[in-house]
């Protein structure tokens, strides 16, 4: 009976090149960076604040999209965020919503925390 490593048939399978077990393991494929802290990211994206109104009874809020990191360091970003405006809000999914329309002082203190950001 013919031997084949499961590894090897899937990887013929759906076309994906399987390293050989000769290649070092520092030659192994290039990975997605890791999603870091947002603040190890200041300056480095650019974040979009947009003023939302649908699907909220009327009621405004400002959502800020553009990170690319961990909700955890996302959450840490908006409590500052929320404690210096003195509002409400969440973080989840690489978006920030504070109650309110804030887009002017959201810009503000995003800019004095040393991230680039602009109001659409």
């Amino acid at each position: 009976m013919n031997q084949i490593d499961w590894k090897e048939a899937l990887g013929k399978a759906f076309n994906v090149p399987m390293p050989n077990e000769d290649t070092a393991p520092d030659e192994a494929p290039a990975q997605e960076p890791a999603r870091g802290d947002a603040l190890q990211q200041q300056g480095k994206q650019m974040l979009d604040i947009i003023l939302e109104r649908k699907g909220r009874a009327g009621k405004q809020a400002t959502i800020v999209t553009g990170f690319s990191c961990d909700d955890e360091a996302l959450k840490q970003v908006a409590s500052q965020l929320k404690r210096g405006l003195g509002v409400g809000g969440s973080a989840r999914g690489g978006e920030i919503l504070i109650q309110g329309d804030f887009r002017q002082r959201v810009l503000d203190q995003l800019t004095s925390m040393g991230f680039k950001a602009r109001v659409i």
